[in-house]
């Protein structure tokens, strides 16, 4: 009878572990990727059942597609406008809005570019004819880099030069295979190809380069992706997020 007792109550304890298990699935900003990834392995080892399943893209983007419904638990921006237009919509869970990270934008060039381009100022000469970003209407890079021209007086000459990106590693992309001049990107996003483009200049904004994360009201998984947001927040995923160069807000 003894035995039978601890057969059911394990059997039981199992079943309470799967009924716990969950798919989180997190839409993050496409800066987010490398550290993201990392942070999903450990989390999955140390909550065994669940299962960390990211969509990683410009963050405007990731709104409009939780915004039409589709299934996400948790939403981390690389802006507060991206994170404020959610909030706005009404798609994030009350109370459950953090900032979590900070980055750095950063002025780049092709490793091997020829070009003597040393500050803003510099992307005027005649010789620099493509320039890549973020589009500023959907990728807050963009907006961050278009408000550091437009604080230094640069965007109207500049702007048609501009070779728009649909997220921050497409505009890394271009500089890294020398399609362009020189781009904006963060500082974390320099460090994955810093064998093929080179920071030149670290640019000032006017507004801190902060990342927010939250969980998602409509979210299938809401415990499990309140579980994936404290582990975010935690020493161990801090320490990767500052292995890739991020900062705390």
């Amino acid at each position: 009878m003894r035995d039978t007792k601890m057969l059911v109550a394990l059997v039981l304890a199992a079943m309470g572990g799967a009924a716990s298990a969950a798919d989180i699935t997190v839409s993050a900003a496409a800066s987010l990727t490398n550290a993201f990834k990392e942070i999903g392995t450990a989390y999955e080892k140390d909550h065994p059942g669940d299962t960390v399943l990211f969509n990683f893209a410009a963050s405007d983007p990731l709104v409009q597609q939780i915004a039409k419904g589709a299934p996400v638990d948790v939403f981390a921006s690389a802006d507060q406008d991206a994170m404020d237009k959610a909030e706005g919509l009404k798609l994030l869970a009350p109370g459950t809005r953090k900032n979590f990270v900070a980055n750095t934008l950063v002025l780049i060039t092709p490793a091997n570019s020829r070009h003597a381009i040393k500050a803003l100022a510099d992307l005027q000469q005649p010789a620099i004819t493509r320039i890549t970003l973020g589009n500023p209407a959907s990728v807050p890079v963009g907006r961050y880099a278009r408000s550091a021209l437009e604080q230094a007086k640069l965007w109207r000459a500049l702007e048609p030069k501009a070779i728009y990106g649909t997220s921050v590693r497409q505009s890394l992309d271009y500089v890294a295979r020398g399609e362009v001049d020189a781009g904006f990107v963060y500082a974390t996003d320099a460090a994955v190809q810093k064998d093929k483009v080179a920071v030149v200049a670290t640019i000032p904004t006017t507004t801190p380069v902060t990342y927010p994360i939250a969980l998602i009201a409509k979210g299938p998984q809401g415990e499990a992706g309140r579980r994936f947001i404290a582990y975010v927040m935690a020493p161990a995923a801090q320490a990767v997020l500052a292995k890739y160069g991020f900062s705390r807000p």
